[in-house]
């Protein structure tokens, strides 16, 4: 296999990893101003199938904003978007969900929530889900 078909099959697969990591975003605004929202436009952009739940119904970019906790099948990725006081009440949605991780974004690192994580065998970042997509490290 020469050099740019080893980059294609690489690129390929690369492609395939993003595709399968869908990602709950848990708070989204509506507001263009709030990293959430920009989250939710990035990760579109990267084309990661992307879903979002929030306290008002909208769209942002592609993604319908649910006001309801819908109970996802096949989430990879739950990142928060939510202070860690809001969090509680959605531990047991997120422990449901059976995600592959959770993305604690800056000013959401909640010791609670990443014992509850540890216990029941779910990965976590102390990350920036912009950061992480910028430097294709998603």
């Amino acid at each position: 296999m020469n050099l740019m078909a080893f980059f294609l099959v690489l690129s390929s697969k690369a492609y395939s990893l993003l595709k399968t990591k869908k990602t709950l975003v848990l708070g989204v605004s509506l507001k263009e101003d709030r990293y959430s929202n920009t989250a939710v436009h990035r990760l579109r952009i990267n084309n990661i199938p992307t879903v979002g739940y929030g306290l008002k119904n909208g769209k942002v970019a592609d993604v319908v904003i649910e006001t309801e906790l819908v109970d996802y099948s096949t989430i990879h990725t739950v990142t928060l978007y939510l202070n860690p006081r809001r969090q509680a009440n959605y531990y047991e949605y997120i422990l449901s969900l059976k995600p592959q991780r959770v993305i604690f974004n800056p000013g959401t690192e909640n010791p609670e929530l990443m014992s509850l994580l540890d216990a029941n065998s779910i990965s976590y970042e102390i990350a920036c889900t912009l950061t992480l997509l910028a430097l294709e490290q998603y």
